[in-house]
C-alpha cells in the first residue's frame, strides 16, 4: 500500500490483518499456560502446548480452534514449533481455512520451508496478501522458483509487482527488507490536510507507522514528521515547518547490517529507504532491525561455532554437512598441536606428570582466547571497535591476560605442588601466564586481523585462536619443563 497522494495507483487494495493483542489485553487476558508469578510473560507454555496436543490426538478440532482463537500469531507459530511432528502437521491442516500470513511469517525459516508444501498456491497467496511487503518478501524469497512464480502470479497486480520489485534487490540489502507501505505527503500541505488525509484513507493505510515523510515533486525525501510531533500542532501549520534536522535516508543497496547499525547509532524508530536517484521507494521500521539484529547475532555464534547455517529445525544431513568441514580443519589443527607434543616425548616419558597437567593450560588459554574472540567479533560488527580504538582494547586484552594468568598461575601452581613438587608447580604457572597472555592478544589481533584482510572475523577466528592457544600452551609448558626439570 504505497500511500502517496502523488502516486494512488500504487496503493494495493485492502490494509495488513492483525491478530495482535493491545498491552490491556494482555494484562487483562495471560496468554494460555501463564500465571501472574511467572518470569516470562510471553510465548506458550509447555503445559498449554501438552493440552493442545492432547486435543489433537482426541480428534477435538473444534476445541482446539476455540483454544488458539485470539491467540497471537506468534505464539501459534511458537506452539507449532513445540509441537511434535505429526501434531505440527494437524495444526498446519487446520490453518487453511482462515490462513494467517503473520503465523507463517513468524515461523522458524528452515520450519517454515519444510512445512510450505502442505498449502495450496491460492492459499499461500492469499496469506501474502494480507502481509506487508516486507513480510510477504521473507514468506516467499527462499521458495522454489516455481512455487514463487505461482504464488506471485495469483496475487493482485499491484501488489506483485511491489514484491517483485523487493525481490529484485540482494539478498541482505535494505531494498530486500524495506516495506513499501508508508505515508507520503507534499511539502505545500498543512497539518489539518494531512490529519484529513490519514483519517479519511484508513483502508490504504499502512498497519502501523511512526513518521509522515515529506516528499517534494520529484518524490525526493526532504523531511520527516514523527505523529507525536503532528499532533501536538495546530491544523494551519505547514507540514514542512516541523521537520527538525536532517532525515536518515538509507540507500535501497546498503547492507542489512549497516541498517541495523544506523538504528542502533541513532534510535531511529523508522527510516526512509530511496533509490539511486533519491526518490522515496519504501520504510525500514524498527521492528525489522530487531529481527536483524537477532539474526546477525545469531548468523555470528554459528560461525564461531563453525556450525554452520543450520538450527534446530533443520534436517539431520544438513547439520552434519554443515559442521563436518570446520570439524576437519580442526582435526588438522589438533595433529599440529600434537606435533608439538611429539617433540617433547623424551620429556614426558621421564615426567609423567606432565601429559597429567598440560591439558589444563590449552584448555584455559582457549577458554579466555575465546571470550575475548566473542567481545571483539561483536564490537567489530557494530563498529564499536575501530582502527580508531584497537591499540586501547588490544592493550587492555594484554593487561586482563596477565591479571587472569597470574590469578590462575597460583591457583594452579599451588594445586601442582601439592601433588607432584614445587618445580611442576612454578613450570605449570608460568605456562599459564604466557598461554592467557597470548590467548588475549590472540583473541583481540586474530578477528583484527582478519577484518583488515577482507575477511569475515566471525567465520575463521575460531580455528585460528584454538590452533595458537593449543600450540603455545604445550611449547610453553613443556618447554619450561624441559628447561628446568631436566
Amino acid at each position: 500500500m504505497h500511500t502517496d497522494p502523488r502516486a494512488p495507483d500504487l496503493r494495493p487494495d485492502g490494509a495488513a490483518h492483525s491478530q495482535g493483542r493491545s498491552l490491556e489485553q494482555a494484562h487483562d487476558n495471560p496468554l494460555p499456560g501463564y500465571e501472574a508469578e511467572d518470569e516470562r510473560p510471553y510465548g506458550v507454555e509447555p503445559e498449554f502446548v501438552e493440552e493442545i496436543v492432547g486435543l489433537l490426538r482426541a480428534r477435538e478440532r473444534d476445541a482446539v480452534l476455540a483454544r488458539l482463537d485470539g491467540l497471537h500469531a506468534a505464539d501459534i507459530a511458537d506452539l507449532i514449533e513445540q509441537a511434535e511432528p505429526a501434531e505440527r502437521a494437524e495444526l498446519i491442516d487446520l490453518l487453511p481455512a482462515e490462513l494467517d500470513g503473520e503465523v507463517l511469517s513468524y515461523l522458524n525459516p528452515d520450519l517454515r520451508e519444510s512445512l510450505i508444501g502442505r498449502f495450496e498456491p491460492q492459499e499461500l497467496a492469499d496469506a501474502v496478501a494480507d502481509l506487508d511487503t516486507d513480510d510477504a518478501v521473507e514468506l516467499i524469497e527462499d521458495l522454489d522458483a516455481e512455487t514463487r512464480a505461482q504464488i506471485l502470479a495469483k496475487l493482485p497486480d499491484a501488489e506483485r509487482a511491489l514484491v517483485q520489485e523487493n525481490l529484485t534487490y540482494d539478498e541482505d540489502s535494505a531494498g530486500r527488507m524495506m516495506q513499501r507501505e508508508l505515508v507520503a505527503v507534499p511539502e505545500f500541505w498543512t497539518v489539518g490536510k494531512t490529519i484529513d488525509f490519514v483519517r479519511a484513507a484508513t483502508d490504504t493505510l499502512p498497519e502501523d507507522f511512526y513518521d509522515i515523510f515529506i516528499v517534494d515533486p520529484m518524490h525526493r525525501v526532504v523531511g520527516a514528521v514523527p505523529l507525536s510531533r503532528l499532533l501536538r500542532q495546530r491544523r494551519a501549520v505547514r507540514i514542512a515547518d516541523l521537520v527538525t534536522g536532517e532525515v536518515d535516508a538509507i540507500p535501497a543497496t546498503m547492507e542489512r547490517e549497516e541498517v541495523a547499525n544506523l538504528f542502533r547509532q541513532y534510535a531511529l524508530v523508522s527510516a526512509p529507504v530511496i533509490d539511486a536517484a533519491g526518490r522515496l521507494i519504501g520504510v525500514i521500521t524498527v521492528d525489522d532491525v530487531v529481527r536483524i539484529i537477532d539474526e546477525e547475532a545469531e548468523d555470528d555464534l554459528r560461525k564461531l561455532s563453525g556450525s554452520g547455517d543450520t538450527g534446530v529445525f533443520s534436517g539431520i544431513a544438513d547439520i552434519a554437512r554443515g559442521r563436518v568441514g570446520w570439524l576437519t580443519i580442526n582435526l588438522v589443527t589438533a595433529f599440529l598441536a600434537s606435533g608439538v607434543i611429539s617433540l617433547f616425548e623424551g620429556t614426558i616419558e621421564q615426567i609423567v606428570a606432565l601429559a597429567v597437567l598440560m591439558p589444563i593450560v590449552a584448555s584455559m588459554g582457549g577458554n579466555a582466547g575465546t571470550q575475548t574472540l566473542t567481545v571483539v567479533v561483536r564490537a567489530l560488527a557494530t563498529h564499536e571497535l575501530s582502527s580508531a580504538n584497537a591499540y586501547r582494547v588490544v592493550g587492555k586484552e594484554l593487561l586482563v591476560g596477565l591479571i587472569n594468568g597470574g590469578i590462575f598461575a597460583v591457583m594452579v601452581g599451588l594445586i601442582a605442588l601439592v601433588w607432584y613438587g614445587p618445580l611442576i608447580g612454578v613450570v605449570i604457572g608460568l605456562a599459564m601466564i604466557i598461554n592467557l597472555v597470548v590467548a588475549g592478544l590472540s583473541g583481540a589481533l586474530i578477528p583484527l586481523g582478519l577484518e583488515k584482510l577482507g575477511v569475515d572475523p566471525a567465520v575463521s577466528s575460531a580455528v585460528f585462536l584454538t590452533t595458537v592457544t593449543d600450540v603455545v600452551g604445550f611449547l610453553a609448558f613443556l618447554g619450561l619443563a624441559s628447561v628446568f626439570l631436566l
